[in-house]
Formats: structure tokens, C-alpha cells, sequence
């Protein structure tokens, strides 16, 4: 089998046919399925599902070769008649609406649709590798057994508590691997679990049997990629049922996106594999399947790929198939619409393998006849094309109704630029109040995730600024918990060149900083490789953290002396009161007098109402005495008001008279 078992929807599948490898499977970006000749290096055929925009094509498979009837032929001759080429024909593809096709790249036409199976998208499609049988897992829990033959379900279970991501038949047809993150191996026969796994943490992408010896032998092994996950899983199916647990693992820099594998048939036979990563980087593995081990092995041999410009950039790899030969590899890369195919002699001795290459001048897209029906028309160099606006030609004018000039004049106005659309979608104000005018409408979300992938993706800067302007703790949270877990540590670097800049925007940036950590620690402790990747933020914060001790040292002097100043100046504004009497009087007869020294006297029993009169009398007679006064003695004055010792004055001056 040369199909991955499964393939993630984020991934775009790409799959060598098996055997000869003389095809290249691809769904791309626009949905339609592309085969490419990979010994000509052309466009073999090219299939455009009915719903590939809406339906798209989440994983493909290619079937057991076969002899297949191309159309008429003569008759062969009595030596050839032994020779029946058999070629990879049928191509089962998984879509996100349910449906598996099936087609035919002989006949280049679909050969036949499996409707009715699963009311989920479909994950992973396995082909059986005898009859004539196909195996599906979908988002809906359940495994559906197609027969090919009547086009129907033969037999349909629920194999896990979530999504079926991966699927993989052992190589007698006996057993069926099925994971989401859990991995059950199932009886194919009764339909029963024959064993269970641990399995991975997150969603298992890749299946696959690295034996092909019997189960009850202790021999037979298998191995798991997933989602998110640098390590591959090598598991062995024991007789006592004691295997719950990998028993071997393999170490990648990224995860698994492409296998290919030729498995053991004995104990002496090791296993090889080529892996291609997220990455775009090819790793090469060997080795002898005998029992456990706990240390993870690292690839032999690790193959990359540059373009021959001064400042090299990496060329990604799509997909890489095994030849028969230990040193030959088949690989494609560059475009997912475009991929460059090679069989290259790769040099297994060394460890670390560059290959530089020109995209440009190795990228040959000549089509097949039989593929494009549109001609394009042969122009004479001599020949003159009249345009409607050259001179010497000039087009009819029709009379349009006013109303539709006015509609074109609206629909021309209305029409924006993107930028122009981003620039008025301002992402820090969002203006909930009653207040704000109708026209105006504002753009209110309690988190910006898809807008801050994109920006991360296209790196642009008009996108993330308007993201990183957010001031609200709980929009920065809630953004930060639902971007996906591939767009963590790109979201970290940006954060770590924006830390760098200005003091301001360095505030903002540790509030987004903080609410990654709290969310996505545990991922970002799994990547083996994180000490390097984030060392120029380790470094950053440390030098200012150095810093921040003598920072904080200095902010406890000046605020000692800014305290000592402030309090300083209150005290001078306390001590410059006005002094001034508001209101004096004096007694001068002496029946006043006699009053005034019985009035101390009986202070405690007085009536309110002799008081009362007392400061009528006062006021009438008070504005005449009180600038005499203050002109005899000001002084003595004011401090016995202040002192509240008015009433002793009046006292001493009477005995003086």
C-alpha cells in the first residue's frame, strides 16, 4: 500500500502510486485533483469535482495495481501473452460533505460515487489489499466497509468516542488499524476490537504496519504519527496483550505530513522510511524491529532543498517515495500546483544533505492533449486588433436609461480597495454606546483569531497593528485561546521583534505575551527545539530585568524626595492664614461691665435669649469700633482671638477703667 492512511484537513494530501511510482496524486488549493506523470513530468490527467469548492477533497488513496483494459488493442503475440502489465488505476478520495469518489485515471473519468455512508466529512480511506473492498473514517465516529462492486455499504460500526482520523489494513487483509487519538486494531472478520493502544495526545494522521508477519508471533509492528507531534510511535502487538505502549520512536523536526515505508519480512530485514515533514524537510530512517527500546532514534540521514539565489531560501518538499535501490528517492516538490518530480541518488552516508535547485527552469508544464480541451487561437504577427477606445475605431453608442447610469454611478462609488476596508474597520475602538451616530457601524467581536492568523500568515503588518491595538484583557484572552496550536510560536516571534521596539508598544506586547504562556504552555514545553527558537526573548528579558533593580531603587529615592517636597509646600500654604478679625466689639459702661464679669459667673445657667440680644447689639456697634481697634492694637488683638481668650481681655480692660 502506497496511501497514507489519513490525512489531516489542514494538510493537502499527495500521494505516489504504488509499485512503479509512475503517478503523483495531488488535491490542491482549489480543489481539484491533479496526476501527474512523474516519468515525463507532465500533467497526466486532471479531475475537477462537482463540489470542490464547497466539498473539498480532504484525503486520496490510490488502490492495489491492476490489469486494465485501455480501449481497443491487437492482438499480442504468443510471447507477450505471459506479460500482463499491471498499472495503478482507481483512486478512492475522501470529501468533507461524506462521499467517497472513486476514479479512474485509465479512463480518466470518475468510475463511481459511495453515497450514504457517513453524515460526517470523511478523515481517511483505505483500500483492502485483495478484494475489492474500501474502508472509510469519518468525523461521525463510525468505519464503513464499501464493496466496490455493488457500490454500497457492506457493514458500517462505530469505532471511538470521536472522530476517525487514520486508518490502515494490515498487509494480509486480517486486521484493520483505526485511530482518533486512541489506537484500536480491529478483528475485520467479526467486526470485534482485537486490541487497544495508548496512542497520541492529539489527532492521529498517520497509520501504518512496518511488518508484514503474523500477529501471534510477537513480530508484528506498527507505527503512529499525529498532529502536532515531532516523535513518530513504533508499537509491537504481543501474545500476552501486554502493548499498550510504544515500544520504539523515531525523533522529526516537525510533524509527519508524508510516509512512505517498505516494510520488514524478518527479523533480519530492517525497516525503511522516508519521512516528510511540515517543514518541507525529508528524513530517512533505518532500522532492525527487536524488542524495546527507550531511547528515540534520530534519522540517518536528513535531506533539505534551496533554490540557487544569492540568499538561498528553503524549497519545501511535498512528498518522497523509496526506490528499490537503498540510495534512490523519488521526490516532489516546490508548488502544491505545480510540483517539480525528481529521482535522485542521495548520498545516505552523510548526515545532513543539501540540494540546491532552480525551481524556474525545472518546472515543465506541458499538458497532455488529452487533458486541455481549450485552444488557444494562432495570431499573424501581421494581423491588427481593433480595441474599443483606439483611434481609428469607435463602437456603436447605446442610450442607457438614466436609472441604470445611476446604479453603475452608486455600485462605482461603493467599491472599495481591501485596504481602503482596513483601514476603516478600526479594531481598538468599538463603539457600544446609544450616542453613536447610525451611520456608522462598527465592527464588535469578542476576539480577533481568524484575522490574527491571516496576518501571521501573509505577514502583514496593517492586519496584526490592528490587532495588537486591543487594550482589553479579555478580547486578547479569548483570541489567544482560539488561534490554532501551528500558529503559537509564530504568533511568539512576532510578539519577541514587536518587544523590541518602543517602550509603548512593548507594554501592549507583554499583555498578548502573558496570555499566550497562560494558555499555550503546555504545547510550547513539548517542541524539543524551543530553547533556540526563543533564546533572543530569553535574552531581552533579561537584560531588562537586570535593569529593573536599579530601576526600582532609583523610583524609592525620588519618590522620598517628591513626598518630602509635596509635604514641604503644604505646610507653607497652612502657615499663611489670614489673621484679620472678622468681628470685635467692646463694653464701656460699667453697668456692661458688671454684666459682663456676672455673665462669667453664671456662663453655665444662661438662657440662649439673653446671648442673642447681646450680638444684636453687637452688630450694630461693631463695624464703627473695628477699625478703632485695629488701629490701637492689631496685634494683641488677633492673638487673643486665635487663643480664644477674648473674654479675659474684656475683663482686664474694664479694671483699668
Amino acid at each position: 500500500m502506497a496511501a497514507d492512511g489519513g490525512s489531516s484537513s489542514l494538510q493537502l494530501p499527495c500521494v505516489f502510486s504504488p509499485k512503479a511510482r509512475q503517478y503523483l496524486a495531488l488535491c490542491a488549493q482549489d480543489g481539484r485533483l491533479r496526476i501527474w506523470n512523474t516519468d515525463s513530468k507532465t500533467l497526466h490527467r486532471e479531475y475537477v469535482p462537482s463540489a470542490h469548492l464547497s466539498a473539498t477533497c480532504i484525503c486520496i488513496a490510490w488502490g492495489p495495481c491492476r490489469t486494465v483494459k485501455e480501449g481497443p488493442q491487437r492482438k499480442k503475440r504468443k510471447s507477450e501473452a505471459g506479460q500482463v502489465e499491471e498499472k495503478a488505476d482507481l483512486l478512492a478520495m475522501g470529501t468533507a460533505a461524506g462521499s467517497v469518489l472513486i476514479y479512474s485515471t485509465v479512463k480518466g473519468a470518475l468510475h463511481c460515487t459511495l453515497d450514504g455512508g457517513h453524515s460526517g466529512g470523511v478523515n481517511c480511506v483505505q483500500w483492502h489489499p485483495e478484494d475489492s473492498l474500501l474502508y472509510s473514517g469519518s468525523d461521525d465516529t463510525n468505519i464503513v466497509e464499501w464493496d466496490l462492486q455493488t457500490g454500497k455499504t457492506r457493514s458500517k460500526w462505530k469505532a471511538d468516542r470521536a472522530a476517525v482520523t487514520s486508518l490502515c489494513v494490515s498487509p494480509d487483509g486480517k486486521l484493520l488499524l483505526s485511530a482518533g487519538q486512541i489506537i484500536k486494531m480491529w478483528d475485520l472478520d467479526t467486526k470485534e476490537i482485537y486490541r487497544k493502544f495508548t496512542g497520541h495526545s492529539t489527532a492521529v494522521t498517520t497509520l501504518r504496519f512496518a511488518t508484514t508477519r503474523p500477529p501471534d508471533s510477537n513480530s508484528l509492528y506498527f507505527l503512529s504519527g499525529a498532529a502536532h507531534d515531532r516523535l513518530l510511535s513504533v508499537w509491537q502487538v504481543r501474545e500476552d496483550g501486554k502493548d499498550k505502549n510504544s515500544v520504539v520512536s523515531f525523533t522529526l523536526t516537525d510533524e509527519p505530513q508524508h510516509i512512505d515505508l517498505v516494510a520488514s519480512n524478518s527479523k533480519e530485514e530492517a525497516v525503511r522510511m522516508a519521512v516528510v515533514c511540515k517543514d518541507g524537510q525529508l528524513h530517512l530512517f533505518e532500522h532492525f524491529l527487536n524488542g524495546p527500546c527507550k531511547k528515540p532514534f534520530s534519522p540517518s540521514c536528513t535531506v533539505q532543498m534551496s533554490d540557487t539565489k544569492d540568499s538561498p531560501m528553503p524549497i519545501p518538499l511535498l512528498a518522497a517515495a523509496l526506490g528499490a535501490d537503498t540510495r534512490t528517492v523519488v521526490l516532489a516538490y516546490g508548488n502544491h500546483l505545480q510540483p517539480v518530480m525528481e529521482k535522485v541518488e542521495i548520498n545516505t552516508a552523510e548526515r545532513h544533505v543539501c540540494l540546491t535547485r532552480d525551481v524556474q527552469t525545472s518546472l515543465s508544464l506541458s499538458m497532455e492533449s488529452t487533458v486541455s480541451k481549450v485552444k488557444t487561437p494562432i495570431v499573424n504577427a501581421k494581423s491588427k486588433v481593433l480595441v474599443p477606445g483606439l483611434p481609428g475605431h469607435q463602437a456603436p453608442v447605446r442610450g442607457t436609461v438614466q436609472g441604470s447610469e445611476k446604479r453603475k454611478k452608486d455600485t462605482e462609488t461603493k467599491q472599495m480597495s481591501i485596504a481602503e476596508r482596513l483601514g476603516e474597520i478600526d479594531l481598538s475602538t468599538v463603539s457600544t454606546g446609544k450616542g453613536a451616530p447610525k451611520g456608522t457601524a462598527s465592527l464588535q467581536t469578542d476576539n480577533f483569531a481568524v484575522l490574527l492568523v491571516q496576518g501571521l500568515e501573509s505577514r502583514d503588518a496593517n492586519i496584526l497593528n490592528k490587532v495588537f491595538q486591543t487594550r482589553k484583557d479579555m478580547v486578547i484572552k479569548k483570541t489567544v485561546a482560539r488561534i490554532p496550536l501551528p500558529a503559537v510560536l509564530p504568533l511568539v516571534e512576532e510578539l519577541t521583534k514587536r518587544l523590541q521596539g518602543h517602550p509603548f508598544t512593548a507594554v501592549l506586547m507583554v499583555r498578548w505575551l502573558k496570555a499566550v504562556l497562560m494558555h499555550h504552555t503546555s504545547y510550547l514545553a513539548s517542541l524539543p527545539d524551543l530553547v533556540t527558537q526563543l533564546g533572543v526573548l530569553y535574552h531581552m528579558i533579561e537584560s531588562r530585568v537586570k535593569m529593573f533593580h536599579k530601576l526600582t531603587k532609583l523610583h524609592g529615592k525620588l519618590y522620598l524626595l517628591t513626598t518630602q517636597v509635596a509635604t514641604s509646600d503644604s505646610n507653607k500654604t497652612v502657615t499663611d492664614v489670614d489673621r484679620t478679625a472678622k468681628l470685635v466689639y467692646e463694653d464701656e459702661s460699667s453697668d456692661e461691665d458688671e454684666a459682663s464679669d456676672d455673665e462669667g459667673l453664671r456662663d453655665e445657667d444662661s438662657d440662649n435669649w439673653e446671648e442673642e440680644e447681646a450680638m444684636d447689639e453687637a452688630t450694630e456697634e461693631g463695624k464703627e469700633e473695628q477699625a478703632d481697634e485695629e488701629e490701637e492694637d492689631p496685634d494683641s488683638r488677633t492673638d487673643s482671638k486665635a487663643n480664644g481668650e477674648e473674654d479675659m481681655e474684656h475683663e482686664n480692660e474694664s479694671e483699668e477703667e
